[in-house]
């Protein structure tokens, strides 16, 4: 029963896969006139538009821009119309002025119907191609200039060169940074060798100034001390004391005492 179940199950599934494969098939037909009317349209008219028109182009409005080109029966969007002017413009410069093209051929890709055919242009051919979506709308109008195989290999020479040229010159510029890295240590010494000399001179005490009375009072100490002595010399003389006159005594120190006594 399980085996039953399982294998009407994969019936349907391939049956829907068929169904989607062709619904998605029956989607993805094209508008082949409209496709056809539009390249010729756009190719003629990028062809004989000058610098003014398209300078008008760029300056309108998109909701006009959108309705003329609905008027016109152009199935474009504003954006992709201009997108494809400024590719055409930017062919010009790097092909030359437009001579004719060939037949058109469409693949379709992930991103649409390509369609696209070569073209002749007064310095070099080309490729333009457009892409449509499922509803025949122009998305996208570009212009492939062709080159040789030595224009290819010269500009990837030119390219390489430029490369490694940028390269060599931004390694230069490096090594010449790491060489000014002797000159740090330098300039660090110095700025410390400053931060010290600052420190020690902020650090050295200031000069102490001794008070003149300090000295005078210094001073007065030492003839007090010379009128003591000479007073008690004078009373050991009167005493009978001969050896106090020849010098028997000394004066080691004098103390004030804390109240004077003498008057009160």
């Amino acid at each position: 029963m399980r085996k039953k179940i399982s294998l009407l199950l994969c019936a349907v599934a391939v049956m829907l896969c068929f169904t989607a494969c062709k619904s998605s098939e029956e989607a993805a037909e094209y508008n082949t006139a409209a496709i056809d009317q539009t390249t010729e349209f756009m190719i003629n008219y990028c062809a004989n538009a000058d610098a003014a028109m398209l300078e008008q182009w760029r300056s309108m409005r998109e909701f006009t821009m959108e309705l003329q080109l609905t008027q016109a029966g152009i199935p474009v969007t504003p954006e992709s119309f201009l997108g494809a002017l400024d590719a055409w413009e930017a062919a010009i410069d790097e092909c030359g002025a437009y001579v004719s093209h060939g037949d058109f051929t469409s693949e379709e890709t992930n991103e649409g119907l390509k369609v696209s055919a070569a073209a002749q242009f007064a310095d070099r051919d080309a490729t333009i191609s457009f892409v449509f979506d499922e509803n025949s709308y122009m998305e996208s109008m570009t212009v492939d200039a062709e080159y040789s195989l030595g224009e290819i290999l010269e500009k990837a020479g030119l390219n390489t060169v430029l490369g490694m040229g940028t390269v060599f010159a931004v390694l230069i510029f490096i090594s010449f940074l790491i060489s000014l890295f002797k000159f740090i240590p330098a300039l660090t010494g110095a700025n410390k060798k400053k931060e010290e000399k600052t420190s020690t001179a902020a650090a050295a005490p200031a000069p102490v100034i001794v008070p003149a009375a300090a000295e005078t009072a210094e001073e007065d100490d030492t003839e007090l001390i010379a009128v003591i002595a000479a007073a008690i010399a004078a009373a050991r003389e009167e005493a009978g004391m001969e050896e106090a006159a020849a010098g028997g005594f000394y004066v080691r120190s004098i103390r004030r005492r804390p109240s004077n006594k003498w008057n009160s």
